[in-house]
C-alpha cells in the first residue's frame, strides 16, 4: 500500500522534477537554507560557468595514535575558481566521541587562528564578518558526530586552508584496537512534522550521484605509538602502504593506487602483544597542567586456573513493555550464561518494575534446580507502575559477597524505557571496583541514549538484541565478553606520584576481552611508583609501575582534552535521561575553558580586511553518497499542481486489537477517526515497515512501539514515536494495559 501511494506521488511529479534540473545550476544556491538542507537532496548540474559550485579541492586528515588515544588533525583546502564571490557550506563526520579542541584559517602566508565563543555569540560575529566583505570561517556541532564548516568571501582565485584538530579515546574489543575515521555524512531524512515543529535541525549536504567520485581530493596518514609492541596492523577499507621503525612504532599512508577514499569510512585495526598482563604509562606535561595515561591490558590467552569465583547477579526489567519476546530474551540470555558457570560460580535474580524482587537473599550455585527456580522466578512477575531501577542496583550492591576474591557482575536487562535518575549513574560509576556493570537491551527501538550512558558509566558497551534471530549470536558473544575476568577488585595506589583529578574514580575488573585504561592530571616531577592491587584467580595480584622510565612527549598532547570531553558527555548522558536536567551553562563552561567544540559552542576565525563589497554566492559542498547508499535514500523538493491533503488519506490495510476488551470497537474507531492519519509524513518516506505493534497501559498513554518489517529506519522509527507519543487514550474507559497492531 504504502509502496503504491510513493509511486503515484512521484509519477505525479516527474514533470516538476524535470523543469526543475533545467533550471538550477552546478551549486545549491541557498536561499532558504534551514528548509533547503534539512531532507537530503542531489546536487543538480547545469550551467552557470561564473560560480565555482565545487569550492572544496581537499580534505586530508593526519592522524597520531599514542597506545589508545588519536589525535587528529583535519586539513581542508577551498579555492574559488570561478568569477564570483563564495560562501562555502560543507558538512563533515567525526567521531561521536571526538574533542574538537582547535582551528585556524590560512590564506597566503596569513594565518588567523579561531577563537572558541558561545554558539550564538560565534554565529553573529561570523553574520556580520561576512557582510562586511571579510574572510571568516565558522565550525559548528550539528550532532556530536557531525559539524559544519561555513568559509565566507572566498574571493575568484583565493585559496583558504582550514584546519581543526580533534582526540578521541580508543578502546579495543576482543583486544583488537580500531580508528575510524569518517569521511561522508549520510543522509538523514526528515519528516514534514518534523520541519514544521522543529524537532530536528539536521542540515544535511547537496549529494552527487550515486557512483560518482568525489568531487574533491582526500588523503589520510596516519602514526602508532604505543607502550607495548604491537602485534598485528591492518586496514580492510582502503589500500595503504606501512613503515614499521620499531615494534611500538609505526606510520601508515594512503597507496597511490587509492583514488577515490572519501566514499567510505576509513578503518584501520591493530593489536598489542603479550602473554602477560602488559602495563604502560604516557606523559604530557602542558603549560599549567601534567597529564598522564595508564593503560592493563589483559594477555590474549587466558588460563582456566587464572579466573576467579564469578558470580552474576541478574537486573531483569519485568515492565510491560518488556512483555512478550524481549522477556522470552531476558530468559534465554540468562539461561545461556547460567549454564555456562562453573561449580565454584553462582548467580542470582532481581526484577524491577515499579518496585523490586529478588530470587534469594544471597546467590545460589549453578545448579539446573536453580536454574529452573531462576526461570520460574521471573515467569510469575508482573510488572506495573514506574520502573525504577536505582532499588534493584542499591540492593543488589547489599547482597553478601561469598568470597573475598569474586569478581561480581550485575547484568542489566532492559528496553531502556525505565526511570534513571542521576543518582543511577553515580551508583555505578563509584562502585566499578565491586561490581562490574553490563547493560543489555532488548527490542526494535530501545532507548539507545540511556543504554549507552549507563554502559559508559560501568566503562563497558551495551549489547543490543533487535529481534528474536540475533538471541543466539548476541548471548553467546556477551557470554564470550564477560566470562573471563583476569583480575579482580582492583585497587590503585598512587604512592609519591601527586595525581589528581583520575578517571575513572573506580576500576572495574579486567577482562580478557577489555582492558584499563585510567587517566589524570599530576603535579611535580613524574616520580614514584604507582601499585595495582587486586585478585587473579584466588591469590592476591600486585602489580608496580615506576612511573620515572616513562618520558613525557608532545605526541600525547591528546590527554589533555579527555577530562573535559568526559565531562561533557557524562553530562549530556545525565540531560538524557533526566530531562530536567538543564547541562547547558556546565557544558558550555567546559567548552570555553578547554576550548572544546560542544553543542554550545563554536570556533569562530576572522581576518579583519575588507576583500569584498559586493556580496557572496552561498554554495552548499556537494559530497559523494556513502559506498552502497542507494539514490533511493535521497528525497525530492517537489511541487505538484495540485495540494495533497497527506491526513485524508489512508495507508494501513487493517488494525487487529491483539487484547481480549469489552469495548475493543470503541478504540479501534478511536485510532482509525483520530490517530492513524497522522503518521502518513512518516511512512511516504520509508516503504520497508509492514506493521506496528503499540502497548497502551490503563491511564491511556503509549508505553511500546514495535515494528514490524525488515531494515526499518532509525530516522522512521524516531518520526513514528514522536507522534505516537501524543497519542491519548484516557477518554476511553479503560480499566487494564492493552495492545493492538496496525497492518500496513
Amino acid at each position: 500500500m504504502i509502496q503504491f501511494f510513493r509511486l503515484f506521488m512521484l509519477s505525479c511529479c516527474c514533470f516538476t522534477i524535470f523543469q526543475l534540473s533545467a533550471q538550477q545550476g552546478t551549486f545549491d544556491r541557498v536561499t532558504n537554507q534551514t528548509e533547503k538542507t534539512l531532507s537530503p537532496y542531489f546536487e543538480v548540474k547545469g550551467a552557470e560557468n561564473s560560480i565555482d559550485g565545487l569550492p572544496l579541492k581537499n580534505t586530508s586528515a593526519r592522524v597520531n595514535i599514542s597506545g589508545v588515544i588519536a589525535d587528529v588533525t583535519i586539513i581542508q583546502t577551498y579555492r574559488n575558481e570561478g568569477e564570483v564571490p563564495l560562501e562555502a557550506v560543507y558538512n563533515f563526520p567525526a567521531s561521536s566521541n571526538a574533542a574538537v579542541y582547535a582551528m585556524e584559517m590560512r590564506i597566503g602566508q596569513r594565518v588567523i587562528k579561531a577563537k572558541i565563543k558561545e554558539k550564538e555569540e560565534a554565529k553573529k560575529e561570523y553574520e556580520k564578518a561576512k557582510e562586511e566583505g571579510k574572510r571568516a570561517s565558522l565550525l559548528e556541532q550539528q550532532r556530536p558526530n557531525v559539524f559544519t564548516m561555513n568559509v565566507a568571501n572566498i574571493m575568484p582565485n583565493d585559496e583558504v586552508i582550514v584546519t581543526l584538530n580533534y582526540t578521541e579515546l580508543l578502546t579495543p574489543t576482543k583486544g583488537i584496537y580500531e580508528f575510524v575515521y569518517p569521511t561522508v555524512v549520510g543522509p538523514r531524512y526528515t519528516s514534514e512534522r518534523q520541519k514544521q515543529t522543529g524537532t530536528n535541525d539536521f542540515q544535511n549536504p547537496a549529494y552527487q550521484k550515486e557512483g560518482e567520485e568525489a568531487c574533491y581530493d582526500f588523503d589520510i596518514a596516519v602514526n602508532i605509538a604505543t607502550p607495548v609492541p604491537m602485534q598485528k596492523i591492518t586496514c580492510n577499507t582502503h589500500s595503504i602502504r606501512a613503515r614499521f621503525p620499531s615494534r611500538e612504532y609505526a606510520s601508515l599512508y594512503l597507496d597511490r593506487s587509492e583514488t577515490n577514499g572519501g566514499n567510505r569510512d576509513f578503518v584501520l585495526q591493530y593489536q598489542l602483544s603479550g602473554e602477560q598482563i602488559n602495563t604502560g604509562v604516557m606523559l604530557y606535561e602542558h603549560e599549567d597542567e601534567n597529564f598522564f595515561l595508564m593503560m592493563v591490558e589483559p594477555p590474549k590467552r587466558i588460563e582456566p586456573k587464572n579466573i576467579p569465583p564469578r558470580e552474576y547477579i541478574f537486573i531483569n526489567d519485568v515492565s510491560g513493555s518488556m512483555s512478550g519476546y524481549p522477556m522470552d530474551v531476558s530468559k534465554g540470555i540468562m539461561k545461556d550464561l547460567v549454564s555456562n558457570l562453573r561449580p565454584e560460580d553462582s548467580f542470582n535474580v532481581l526484577v524491577f518494575a515499579g518496585t523490586s524482587g529478588w530470587m534469594a537473599d544471597s546467590s545460589l550455585v549453578a545448579s539446573q534446580e536453580n536454574i529452573d527456580k531462576a526461570i520460574y522466578f521471573i515467569d510469575n512477575q508482573r510488572g506495573g507502575g514506574g520502573t525504577e531501577i536505582l532499588r534493584a542496583l542499591n540492593k543488589a550492591m547489599s547482597f553478601p559477597r561469598q568470597h573475598e576474591e569474586l569478581s561480581r557482575t550485575f547484568v542489566i536487562v532492559t528496553d531502556g524505557y525505565v526511570s534513571v535518575e542521576k543518582e543511577c549513574f553515580d551508583l555505578i560509576r563509584e562502585n566499578n571496583d565491586k561490581a562490574n556493570t553490563f547493560i543489555f537491551g532488548i527490542g526494535s527501538s530501545v532507548n539507545r541514549y540511556l543504554l549507552e550512558g549507563m554502559a559508559r558509566a560501568g566503562m563497558g558497551e551495551p549489547f543490543i538484541v533487535y529481534d528474536r534471530q540475533q538471541t543466539q549470536e548476541q548471548a553467546k558473544l556477551f557470554r564470550e565478553y564477560i566470562s573471563n575476568p583476569v583480575l579482580t577488585q582492583i585497587k590503585l595506589d598512587f604512592g609519591k606520584f601527586d595525581a589528581y583529578d583520575i578517571e575513572p574514580i573506580t576500576v572495574p575488573d579486567v577482562f580478557a576481552e577489555r582492558p584499563i585504561i585510567v587517566y589524570g592530571k599530576y603535579k611535580g616531577e613524574p616520580k614514584g611508583t604507582i601499585k595495582l592491587k587486586g585478585f587473579s584467580g584466588k591469590k592476591r595480584w600486585t602489580e608496580k609501575i615506576d612511573v620515572s622510565k616513562a618520558k613525557a612527549s608532545d605526541e600525547n598532547s591528546a590527554l589533555r582534552y579527555l577530562w573535559a570531553r568526559n565531562s561533557i558527555q557524562r553530562l549530556d548522558d545525565y540531560a538524557d535521561v533526566d530531562y530536567q536536567v538543564d547541562n547547558k551553562k556546565e557544558i558550555t563552561e567546559l567548552g570555553l575553558k578547554y576550548n572544546l567544540l560542544t553543542n554550545y559552542t563554536s570556533f569562530i576565525a576572522v581576518e579583519e580586511v575588507v576583500v569584498n563589497e559586493n556580496g557572496v554566492e552561498t554554495v552548499n559542498q556537494p559530497v559523494p553518497l556513502p559506498r552502497g547508499v542507494s539514490e533511493f535514500a535521497l528525497g525530492f523538493d517537489l511541487e505538484l499542481e495540485e495540494d495533497i491533503d497527506l491526513a485524508s488519506i489512508s495507508l494501513y490495510q487493517e488494525i487487529n486489537m491483539l487484547t481480549d476488551l469489552d469495548n475493543n470497537e470503541a478504540i479501534i474507531a478511536h485510532i482509525e477517526n483520530n490517530l492513524i492519519k497522522t503518521i502518513n509524513s512518516c511512512l511516504l518516506a520509508d516503504s520497508n515497515i509492514e506493521g506496528l505493534e503499540i502497548k497502551v497501559n490503563q491511564k491511556g498513554n503509549t508505553t511500546k512501539v514495535n515494528y514490524l518489517g525488515n531494515n526499518v529506519s532509525e530516522e522512521l522509527k524516531a518520526c513514528i514515536e514522536s507522534i505516537i507519543a501524543n497519542w491519548d487514550f484516557s477518554q476511553l474507559t479503560i480499566n487494564s494495559d492493552f495492545e493492538f497492531e496496525i497492518v500496513f
